[in-house]
């Protein structure tokens, strides 16, 4: 007889179901909206640092390995220092920040983690000092998108592979 153990697959062990690949149609309606949302951010004046500091932070929230590795390349690509990506987590307490990404940082925060209420309305409130209608609709919706694509990544396992990194020394 056969154990039990060495006849159980467990699910950890399962390949997992890469949904962007398997629902191809959703997959690309859903870039199709992804690029409307940035279009959207453009035009509301929100800068390309600014849309991949909250791209960064709300992936570093939910733990998303492939959307990190990404939009960190990104963040380099549109101009961000690695010092102020690498102190992302504590933007709170650095003072490398403007009040404009700091209310930005914190409204994305909001709507990753939506069950605290009373953190909503303090970042609402902050992002209302220094953004008009346009600009907070474009943070939010840019929040609101990069936590998806989090999830597809994440429920994917998407891997994450060695890549050159680009070298702020050089040029």
């Amino acid at each position: 007889m056969t154990s039990s153990a060495a006849t159980t697959t467990h699910a950890s062990d399962r390949r997992r179901v890469f949904i962007d690949k398997q629902s191809p149609d959703a997959y690309k309606a859903f870039r199709h909206a992804s690029e409307a949302v940035r279009a959207e951010a453009t035009e509301a004046g929100l800068e390309p640092e600014l849309r991949e500091l909250i791209n960064v932070r709300v992936s570093q929230i939910n733990g998303c390995a492939f959307c990190l590795n990404t939009h960190t390349r990104a963040a380099l690509h549109a101009g961000e220092s690695p010092l102020r990506l690498g102190v992302l987590p504590g933007w709170r307490d650095a003072e490398l920040f403007t009040d404009r990404e700091r209310a930005a940082l914190g409204l994305a925060e909001a709507v990753t983690r939506p069950d605290d209420a009373v953190a909503q309305e303090v970042a609402y409130g902050a992002a209302r000092e220094v953004f008009d209608d346009a600009e907070i609709s474009a943070v939010i919706w840019t929040a609101i998108t990069i936590n998806a694509f989090n999830r597809v990544s994440i429920l994917s396992k998407h891997p994450v592979r060695q890549a050159a990194m680009p070298n702020p020394a050089v040029g």
